[in-house]
């Protein structure tokens, strides 16, 4: 009996989880800024982890365990590299002075 109640309560975990993934992915998509798509991507490839995870667990499989680790280093690394990219094409709009008023304003709120 406990078997089963566990066993559906990964599932509905899964479930949601799946759907936090999809709104990430829409929000990584219409993202006004670089910095959302980022966090975003972050947001994905943590869930994503989480969401093998409890794969591992439901299907009592422990090489998934496994397969979160390497996708847990892969997505550290992705995300370290997004950030310097956007961190070098903010700097370099800082110099050039392309930037945005909206820029600008956020750019304001960070530092108080």
């Amino acid at each position: 009996m406990y078997e089963s109640v566990y066993e559906g309560f990964l599932l509905c975990c899964m479930i949601v989880i799946g759907v936090l993934i999809i709104l990430c992915l829409i929000r990584a998509v219409l993202g006004p800024r670089l910095a959302d798509r980022i966090v975003a991507t972050n947001m994905i490839g943590t869930m994503t982890i989480v969401e093998i995870a409890i794969l591992a667990l439901y299907m009592r499989e422990s090489y998934l365990f496994d397969v979160c680790l390497i996708y847990a280093m892969i997505s550290f690394l992705a995300v370290v590299v997004l950030t310097k990219i956007y961190e070098g094409a903010y700097q370099e709009k800082k110099i050039t002075g392309h930037l945005s008023l909206k820029e600008t304003d956020d750019e304001e709120e960070d530092e108080v």
